[in-house]
């Protein structure tokens, strides 16, 4: 494991205490710990997703900080590959999250563009990484 892959892994695994304390939050309001924040069954949907995304995203940012001292990529294309995962998890997780902002919500708003875009920087790291690997 290179120091690289080290100190992303590091700043990784501190963020899991982020979707930590989400979950506890978005448990407690589905629960009816906060009866001041009713959410409509869009907004439980959505806020679920994107608490599920950021776990699951999360540990392919792990795996992937691994697989990057594996490739040939030049070291520009490895840290685009190194920060794409964990800024892609970001950004998918917080689209859903931002997207069914607002009282009442049944639909998402403009920021649903917010998880497109983490979609595009996750697929662009995914395919490099690939393409890295099965070039070595």
């Amino acid at each position: 494991m290179t120091k690289e892959s080290k100190m992303m892994s590091g700043i990784i695994l501190l963020s899991v205490t982020t979707i930590m304390f989400g979950g506890n939050f978005l448990l407690g309001v589905l629960s009816g710990s906060y009866p001041e924040m009713e959410l409509t069954e869009f907004q439980q949907a959505m806020f679920r997703a994107g608490h599920g995304h950021a776990g699951v995203l999360v540990i392919l940012a792990l795996i992937a900080q691994l697989l990057v001292d594996q490739t040939q990529l030049s070291n520009r294309w490895k840290w685009v590959v190194r920060g794409g995962f964990p800024v892609g998890a970001v950004l998918v997780s917080g689209g859903f999250f931002a997207a069914a902002a607002g009282a009442g919500r049944t639909e998402p708003n403009a920021f649903i563009a917010i998880l497109y875009i983490g979609i595009a920087v996750l697929a662009i790291s995914l395919i490099a990484l690939g393409l890295g690997l099965i070039r070595k």
